[in-house]
């Protein structure tokens, strides 16, 4: 099917940044969108960022002016410059991808995470 991976994720002070990569790989036709969720304990995954095929971003509040995402050269790939990290950014990262099959059906994929800590 499809795989996402995710790296760059670690332990950074507040006020760092950092940058997360998402490579997607499989037969697929094409992928559309593109996001960023994250998931801190004891609270539900919310999204964090997303941007289309053609470039399209959307942010959560909580990130907009620190958080920036891009898609590289080529369309599998996904990234989130984080700057100004703030404690509250600490959770587990979790790309996501909009697929379009090869029959042409629409299914989200989604990477096995990155923890992101952000502490002093």
């Amino acid at each position: 099917q499809v795989k996402l991976e995710e790296s760059g994720g670690g332990l950074v002070q507040p006020g760092r940044s950092l940058r997360l990569s998402c490579a997607a790989s499989g037969i697929i036709f094409s992928i559309n969108a593109m996001g960023w969720y994250r998931q801190a304990p004891g609270k539900e995954r919310e999204l964090v960022a997303s941007i289309s095929s053609r470039g399209n971003t959307n942010y959560a509040d909580s990130v907009k002016g620190r958080f920036t995402i891009y898609r590289g050269n080529t369309k599998n790939t996904v990234y989130l410059q984080m700057n100004s990290l703030k404690p509250e950014d600490t959770a587990v990262y979790y790309c996501n991808a909009d697929i379009v099959s090869l029959s042409r059906a629409t299914f989200n994929s989604w990477g096995q995470g990155t923890q992101v800590t952000v502490s002093s």
